[in-house]
Parts: structure tokens; C-alpha cells; sequence
């Protein structure tokens, strides 16, 4: 049906790709559309062509896509094609997008300040003054505290809802008609999340914009969508109001993703399994400098007089919002940070070992990071990375690598054929798993997961919930779970900390925790995970 006074219509898209293994048809014969001030959800799992769709409306296609079909149109004028000019007018001003990943998205070499000044000098002609101003005013928007403060701030030195907010800021700088959220609350805590969606809940009805929110996450659609369209490989499966769709779908597929949040964890680990960490005590302060004589008048402390017990066969789980210290723990257990305290692995004391006497219990303690994408050497082939610490560790020769390589990955249920490939050849589940496949191949007794489910949808998740406790089982692994997803640390925990400013605010079993917290902080978290519905006094993320 043709909505001809849509703000942005877009009817019978048809994208493709070519690469060296032939044309791939990435969006076929999509048609959808966003009302003034409505907010339309697009969702679907990882590499079903949401973000295809998104990047197609301001002409951000990498060179090898082709238009096979179709037409967008804002507010009635022809999009696809449009010369660089007409684009370039339409991009951060009329139309705003905020990126997925804001790390990635935001330039590490300039302070904030820079980078929002920078749309509001093209598009706005302010002068220097005026734009520090109003980025000033945009930070207090977004809720940013010491605005001032963080305008000089490079992203490295903002947590991830604070970079989250500035990439929010940036895009709101123009008061755009429509703002295309491509996953705007995937790498932030649930607490964060929640600010964030009441946050661009309140701003869109101050400027009265359209919202296409592209997202996996089905809570977020059901906490703000107006409509929305389901995707399956290319392909619109489903459409319609939220409640309509979420109640009723008509389509098995929709009632899988709707369907996929990860159960609680069924087993019970052994309670007097062997003990294969052990740390006490452990402190991680960051000394605070100030004056001519960088005389120190303070410290950061990151991690403060932080315990933990972590025995074979079980998972403790570490949560809390951003930067409440669960990596600088991990990479502290890890010994890749100063500390102090005393650190045990398999009953030898470590904490004292430099760095030659630590090289041989390094490929009993591996870990797994956040964004496999960043953590994947790109020009090297999943072979070559998977077999990296062989080589570091000098195990076996060139000849039984690949050997080796192959049965790691077959373990892992990916397709060993697909070894001589390169990480961007994969989707995101799939470089998670060549991840656990490098760590894997070493046979650690250890493995530190760090929010290593965050960025893959919900179907995708409970595919490597799967893989982790049947690894789990078959090796009687010691997981150091990280993350910020209270529903996959309930699926995957026996034990769980939660984390505050550096200090345990909370420790025990995971069903105790997760369902009598006695931490009014946990209890926050706990609303923000399971019922999405925090108000900003007991929000605390900033």
C-alpha cells in the first residue's frame, strides 16, 4: 500500500553485493515505511540485511553493493541515486544515524568537543563559540554529567553509555526529521539501556522526529516501538503494530525470536569440584595527578579489596554497569594490570611472577573479548588465528596445526573447510565462535568471558549459551563470565558479583542474587534486566 505522504517510504528494495564467490542478494523486494514521530522497529538476527536497509536510506553502501530494485523516498523526494550534494545536505541534518558500536563510530584521535562542533559548523554555520555552546546544551540533554569536563574528552576516556550519548548527541545536533538507531543500547548495561531509551523517548517528543530503530533485542521493541517489521534473510516475514505482532504473529519465525530468551541455568555444579583460582584482597587504584609537580591527590580505584573463588565446572558471573570494574578484574586475574593482592591459579601463588615465570600458565588462563570482529586479525585467515598460540607456546609443529586447527573448530561447529577464509567473510556468531576456537585449541583450565554474547542476537546467544556448557561439561572448564546482560548470566552462572565503583555490593548463588538481591543497586539491575522499567533516580550509569 503506497503511503505518499510517509516521511520516508521505501518500496520494493532489492540490494546485492558482489564478491569473488559470485553476487550475494542481500535485501529483496523490502517495502516499509516511518510516519512523522512514530518509531518503527526493524528486527531480525544478525545478517538478515537490517542494517543494509538503514545504511541504503543515506547512500552508505560499500562500493560493491548494487541497487537491483526500488525506490526510497524522503518526504516524497527520490534518495536512491541522488548525487553526493543532495545526500550530503540530507546526512546529519535532516536525517541523523547512530551507529552500533560508538568506539568504532567515534574518531579516537579528536575530544568530543571536535567531533560535535563538526555537523553543526557544516550544516548549521555557527561559529566557534556558538557551536561549543550548543554542544554544551547537547551533552545536558543527553545527560551528561560535567559537560564541560567531558567536551575535552577523548571516547577512550568515556564509559560506553557516556560514548553511547555522545554518538545521541551528535545525531540530535541538527534536530533531524528522522533518527535511525542501527543497535543503540547492544554494548551498554541494562541500567545504561534503560536511561538511553527513556532518553531518546523524551527527545523524540521535544522534537517531534521519526525513529527507525534497527535492533535483535526484542525487549527495546517492545519498550518503544509504535510498529514494526520482522526480517529473515533479505526479507520482510511480518508486520505490524507492536502489540498485534508481539500477541499474535502469524509467522513461526517471529514466534522463534519472540521465544528465544535464554532459560535459567538447569544444572548444579559440584560444589567440591577442585579449585583452580583463587584471589583475595585484590586492589587495582589509579593514582590522580594534578599541579605542575604531578603530585598525586587521590586514586581511581577500579577494582577495591575484590575476592573470588572459582572452582572447575563452574561459572561466576561478574555484572554491573559500565565501568564498575569487571574488566579491569578480569585483566587483574589476568595479570595484564598492576595490582596488588594475592592471585592463585591451580594452588601456585602468581601474583608475584614476572612476566618470563607467567608465559607457561598463560595457555591455561584464556580469554574471550567482547567484539570478535575487533579482536581478529583481518589480514590474517582463520587458520593462522586459531593456531596463534601454538606458536606463542611453541606446541606441536607446523605440520600438526592444522590438525589441530581443524578438530578446534569442528568443536566449536564450524565448518572446518571454511579455515583458509578471513574474519569479515563471517557473521558475528560465527567470529565468536573462531574466538573460542583460539582459546580452545590450548586446553585452558580457565576461560574469561568478557561480554562475549553482547553483540550477537537473542537466537544467536542461545546457540553459544549451548556451546559454552557443553565445552563446560566435556573439559570441566572455570568460566569468569563478564557481562551486562543479566538474562545470559542467569542461563550461564552458578555463582554471580555484582559490581559498583570498583567494590562487591553483592555475592552468591545466581538464583539468590537474581531473585532476593538484597543490594538495592542489584535490585535496580535486576528491574532493568527483567522488566526494562528503571526511573532515572535509580538508574545509575551515567
Amino acid at each position: 500500500m503506497s503511503h505518499p505522504a510517509s516521511l520516508l517510504s521505501i518500496q520494493d528494495l532489492s540490494i546485492s553485493f558482489s564478491s569473488d564467490d559470485g553476487v550475494v542478494n542481500a535485501v529483496h523486494s523490502l517495502s516499509l515505511r516511518v510516519e512523522r514521530g512514530e518509531t518503527v522497529a526493524l528486527v531480525g538476527e544478525s545478517g538478515s540485511g537490517k542494517s543494509v536497509t538503514a545504511l541504503s536510506v543515506l547512500g552508505l553502501l560499500a562500493p560493491n553493493a548494487r541497487y537491483e530494485s526500488g525506490h526510497i523516498r524522503f518526504k516524497g523526494d527520490e534518495l536512491r541515486g541522488a548525487d553526493n550534494e543532495t545526500l550530503r545536505q540530507i546526512r546529519g541534518n535532516r536525517i541523523s544515524m547512530i551507529f552500533q558500536e560508538p568506539m568504532t563510530s567515534l574518531n579516537p584521535l579528536h575530544v568530543v568537543e571536535k567531533q560535535l562542533t563538526e555537523t553543526l559548523l557544516l550544516h548549521k554555520r555557527l561559529d566557534a563559540a556558538a557551536a561549543r555552546q550548543r554542544s554544551l546544551e547537547l551533552l545536558r540533554r543527553v545527560r551528561i554529567q560535567t559537560p564541560e569536563e567531558k567536551l575535552q574528552a577523548y571516547p577512550h576516556q568515556l564509559s560506553g553509555g557516556q560514548r553511547q550519548r555522545v554518538m545521541i548527541a551528535m545525531a540530535l545536533a541538527n534536530e533531524p526529521d528522522l533518527l535511525i538507531a542501527d543497535e543503540p543500547t547492544t554494548a551498554v548495561d541494562v541500567t545504561a539501556q534503560a536511561q538511553i531509551l527513556m532518553l531518546l523517548q523524551d527527545l523524540q517528543r521535544e522534537f517531534g522526529m521519526a525513529v527507525l530503530l534497527i535492533t535483535h533485542d526484542l525487549g527495546v521493541v517492545r519498550r518503544v516501538a509504535d510498529r514494526m517489521y520482522v526480517m529473515r534473510a533479505g526479507r520482510i516475514v511480518e508486520s505490524g503494530d507492536r502489540d498485534q505482532v508481539f500477541n499474535t504473529p502469524q509467522q513461526t519465525y517471529t514466534r522463534t525470536l519472540i521465544d528465544a530468551e535464554p532459560p535459567a541455568r538447569e544444572t548444579v555444579a559440584d560444589d567440591t569440584a577442585a579449585i583452580v583460582l583463587r584471589c583475595e584482597n585484590i586492589r587495582v587504584w589509579y593514582p590522580i595527578k594534578r599541579g605542575m609537580l604531578r603530585r598525586t591527590v587521590g586514586h581511581i580505584k577500579a577494582a577495591n579489596g575484590v575476592n573470588v573463588l572459582i572452582r572447575a565446572g563452574h561459572t561466576i558471573g561478574i555484572v554491573g554497569e559500565s565501568g564498575s570494574g569487571k574488566s579491569t578484574l578480569a585483566l587483574a586475574l589476568l595479570r595484564l594490570v598492576e595490582s596488588r593482592g594475592e592471585i592463585e591459579f591451580l594452588n601456585q601463588p602468581i601474583h608475584q611472577l614476572n612476566s618470563h615465570q607467567l608465559k607457561p600458565l598463560r595457555k591455561q588462563i584464556q580469554i574471550v573479548f567482547q567484539d570478535p570482529y575487533g579482536s581478529l586479525s583481518p589480514r590474517l585467515s582463520v587458520a593462522q588465528i586459531v593456531a596463534e598460540g601454538l606458536r606463542a607456546h611453541q606446541i606441536g609443529t607446523a605440520e600438526t596445526h592444522d590438525t589441530q586447527v581443524v578438530d578446534a573448530l569442528t568443536e566449536v561447529g564450524l565448518d572446518p573447510d571454511t579455515r583458509h577464509r578471513y574474519p569479515h567473510e563471517f557473521s558475528g556468531g560465527q567470529r565468536q565462535r573462531i574466538a573460542l576456537a583460539r582459546a580452545m585449541i590450548l586446553k585452558p583450565r580457565l576461560l574469561i568471558l568478557d561480554e562475549p554474547t553482547s553483540a550477537l542476537d537473542r537466537a544467536v546467544q542461545a546457540q553459544m549459551i549451548t556451546l559454552l556448557t557443553t565445552l563446560q561439561k566435556k573439559h570441566g572448564l572455570a568460566y569468569l563470565f563478564i557481562s551486562h546482560d543479566l538474562k545470559v548470566v542467569r542461563a550461564l552462572s552458578d555463582e554471580i558479583i555484582v559490581m559498583r565503583e570498583g567494590e562487591v555490593v553483592e555475592y552468591g548463588t545466581a538464583s539468590r542474587v537474581l531473585q532476593n538481591p538484597q543490594s538495592p543497586y542489584t535490585r535496580a539491575l535486576v528491574t532493568a534486566a527483567f522488566d526494562l522499567a528503571v526511573s532515572d533516580e535509580n538508574a545509575v550509569a551515567q
